[in-house]
């Protein structure tokens, strides 16, 4: 509970998202064991542990690709536990792949413009009864579509088929397509695997915008060290399916069994 100025009493607004003692099992594997954790508004939340620590299955949990044994995902304190992928998506919750899973024979712009949904044209009666509203919104979505291109340094790349993009021009195309939804919480899956320096520059300084200017809440699952020590602030730490801890990345950084078990000792206090 929080005071408000006058002395009354106001809730404390819940957390973008929240898991709850979440299991998942496959088979003989606990991927997911009672882990618990929080994500606050407006923030760069870097998940981070070694592999086989659970934080994909997480983010398949989180976004209804799988449906846990037990516990709860919420956002702002609503249950969407069991929830299908498109209506977590609908909650304005995206999420990116390690490996991208873009249209390939589709073009870069085609890609952008099939991810607003209740578009007019998917109804096949209103292309011989409305045709002017179809017309309409094409032309409204594919001008947004330019402009998250030219965000992403895309623009270029408008006409070009997806599969024929480089890795890194994939991932940027990723995070495109999330901004076509317009999401409260991006949900980023190894964004730097495969991708060289300078796209990586551009993709993190794109995420710190978007996150300082347009109010969005990221979660990223990284490997790279480097990028969640920069970007990210709170770090959780995930092993065995759970949450081990979480702090400031300094913390993080300085924390001798996150040390020892996940960096190696290369990150620590010189």
């Amino acid at each position: 509970m929080q005071k408000t100025d006058d002395g009354q009493h106001a809730h404390k607004k819940p957390p973008v998202l929240e898991v709850r003692d979440l299991v998942k099992n496959f088979g003989g594997l606990r991927a997911l064991n009672r882990c618990s954790l929080k994500v606050a508004e407006g923030t760069i939340t870097g998940l981070i542990g070694p592999n086989g620590a659970g934080k994909t299955t997480l983010f398949n949990a989180i976004t209804g690709f799988f449906q846990p044994d037990s516990g709860r995902v919420l956002t702002d304190g609503q249950d969407i536990t069991s929830l299908p992928p498109h209506g977590v998506f609908n909650r304005g919750i995206c999420r990116t792949f390690q490996i991208p899973r873009e249209h390939g024979t589709m073009t870069v712009l085609e890609n952008l413009m099939l991810v607003v949904p209740d578009q007019a044209g998917e109804r096949f009666w209103n292309c011989w009864f409305r045709p002017e509203l179809v017309h309409r919104q094409e032309r409204e979505i594919r001008d947004r579509a330019m402009e998250v291109l030219d965000f992403v340094n895309l623009t270029h790349l408008a006409d070009e088929l997806a599969g024929r993009l480089s890795g890194g021009q994939k991932k940027l195309l990723e995070l495109a397509r999330t901004l076509m939804a317009e999401p409260r919480l991006v949900l980023l899956d190894e964004p730097a695997a495969g991708v060289n320096r300078t796209l990586m520059k551009r993709l993190s300084e794109n995420i710190e915008y978007l996150r300082r200017e347009r109010g969005i809440t990221f979660l990223l699952i990284e490997h790279d060290m480097d990028l969640v020590m920069r970007l990210c602030d709170p770090v959780i730490v995930m092993s065995e399916g759970r949450r081990l801890m979480e702090g400031h990345p300094e913390e993080v950084r300085n924390d001798p069994h996150v040390l020892e078990a996940y960096l190696g000792g290369q990150y620590g206090a010189a």
